[in-house]
């Protein structure tokens, strides 16, 4: 089942946060993960508005993202992000079969 890591942070120094954008590509590719959005506009539809960066990245199931956040190369660059960055935060969520009904009690 696919499994989905949302990441959001404000970006404070894009020169140092660059070296971590050039490398991660790679990093996904080996995990079987992709970008589905990689910091385009965000509307905000309800509530406080929303200023940070935005990532989706999908994955083909929870192994794998977390493979992918654990790889050694992954969180040798990850360094320029934190440096680079706050605020961050990075969310992992599995998806649910299409066929799978809602659960009637959320």
């Amino acid at each position: 089942m696919a499994a989905y890591m949302i990441c959001t942070m404000t970006v404070h120094d894009p020169e140092t946060y660059k070296k971590y954008t050039d490398v991660t590509p790679s990093t996904l590719a080996r995990h079987g993960g992709k970008f589905l959005t990689r910091g385009e506009p965000v509307t905000t539809s309800e509530g406080d508005p929303f200023e940070q960066r935005m990532v989706i990245l999908e994955f083909p199931d929870r192994a794998s993202a977390e493979a992918w956040y654990n790889d050694p190369e992954y969180q040798r660059v990850s360094e320029f992000r934190r440096a680079a960055a706050s605020d961050g935060r990075m969310i992992l969520q599995e998806g649910r079969p299409h066929s799978a009904a809602p659960d009637p009690l959320v």
